[in-house]
């Protein structure tokens, strides 16, 4: 397990960055933390660790987002408006298991029961105040 305190988002963004050293195609992120609390800010700091060019935004309406201007994609997933395992279907997301890329999910516990047998790197992020975050990440050789 790793947990880093966070007081800012360039921390937050910074510590993605140097965790993304550690990650490989393939590699699943499933991320959980209420609204405004970093998730979105972490996946920058992955983004530029991974060496990737795009600008990275939040997929809230797109629920996917593709970012592949590097060697290794980043494949970000906002899975808060799915409801049950048909709409993770239409979202084509079990497609992009099959990518040589890293998936990085925010909401993951929309979809719990399609992650529960996947080997997963669990992120948590949780509100200590205003400006700081607690950051735990588990599993998948954490």
């Amino acid at each position: 397990m790793i947990r880093f305190i966070s007081h800012s988002v360039d921390e937050t963004e910074q510590f993605a960055q140097q965790f993304a050293a550690r990650l490989r195609a393939g590699d699943l992120i499933a991320c959980t933390g209420g609204l405004g609390m970093g998730k979105t800010a972490f996946a920058r700091g992955l983004a530029r660790g991974l060496g990737l060019r795009d600008e990275v935004s939040s997929p809230t309406f797109a629920l996917v987002h593709e970012y592949t201007q590097g060697a290794l994609p980043l494949y970000h997933f906002d899975m808060y408006r799915i409801t049950d395992l048909y709409d993770l279907e239409s979202t084509g997301f079990y497609d992009y298991l099959e990518r040589d890329g890293v998936l990085f999910i925010e909401w993951s516990e929309q979809i719990a029961p399609a992650l529960a047998c996947m080997n997963a790197i669990r992120l948590t992020i949780a509100r200590v105040d205003e400006d700081t975050r607690e950051i735990i990440i588990e599993g998948a050789e954490a």
